[in-house]
């Protein structure tokens, strides 16, 4: 089958960029330069691109990368106590809230992170549903020791996806991890080298997003939102969901034995 050739667009100011393969969308941050530190431009660009990604139906997955030799160094410091007053500030994060449309996207999400992935950088990847890491990668969260705590969901999205412990060590110590140090916690899936991995990412995209969207959709609701719940609540969670499925999938009573075809990779 001929595969579609990439369409890359950049959003908004271009220091994000947009690309469609396959079915399976990549978002790239693109201020090389910088180290793929996000400022105000970068924030309202992503949100851009993932408010468009939400709303192509043809897109079934989607991978957040970075362009040149980081993935991301977290907010660009030379933009610190450069917003008009923190009213303002935190107002515009209340309306382009890009960490929240991140994570509740709805669709599988690959984080495929080389170099520096750093603060923000590292607490993007944390909300995305996978993370892939080149061999070069480089882990920190080092704001406690700049004066500052992760802003970014790390405190939050850290113990709910690594032990409780290497959580708090991050986000205290600052210490540096490699890529396979990484693998050992937990913060990523797998290891490849740099070479390989974008299309690594890719092909693990295009594996998620030939699955039934229903079930994809249902088992991402019920591992991110029983975290927030008992094993009480969160095994009542899987029942209400894998009822909801069977709703979707099997066909009412009626003739003996009369169903729908079960859900097949698409």
């Amino acid at each position: 089958m001929k595969k579609t050739a990439p369409r890359r667009a950049a959003v908004g100011s271009g220091t994000v960029l947009l690309d469609r393969r396959d079915g399976v969308a990549w978002i790239t941050l693109n201020r090389p330069d910088r180290l793929n530190a996000y400022n105000v431009a970068m924030r309202d660009d992503l949100f851009a691109a993932l408010d468009a990604v939400a709303d192509d139906g043809a897109l079934r997955a989607m991978v957040l990368a970075g362009a040149g030799p980081a993935f991301s160094t977290g907010g660009d410091v030379s933009e610190f106590g450069s917003a008009p007053s923190p009213i303002a500030a935190r107002w515009v994060r209340f309306r382009r809230d890009v960490w929240g449309r991140l994570r509740t996207l709805a669709m599988p999400t690959v984080a495929a992170v080389h170099g520096f992935t750093v603060g923000g950088g590292l607490e993007m990847a944390l909300l995305c549903d996978l993370a892939i890491a080149a061999e070069d990668v480089r882990f920190c969260l080092p704001e406690t020791g700049l004066g500052m705590i992760p802003g970014v969901a790390g405190t939050q999205t850290a113990p709910r996806r690594l032990k409780f412990g290497w959580a708090l060590d991050l986000n205290l110590t600052g210490r540096w991890i490699d890529a396979h140090q990484a693998l050992f916690i937990g913060l990523v899936a797998e290891v490849v080298p740099l070479r390989t991995l974008d299309r690594r990412a890719q092909a693990l995209a295009r594996a998620l997003g030939r699955l039934p969207r229903e079930c994809v959709a249902m088992a991402r609701m019920a591992v991110w939102e029983g975290l927030n719940s008992s094993l009480e609540q969160g095994l009542e969670l899987e029942r209400r969901l894998a009822g909801r499925l069977e709703q979707i999938f099997l066909a009412p009573a009626g003739e003996a034995g009369a169903t729908r075809p079960r859900p097949r990779r698409r």
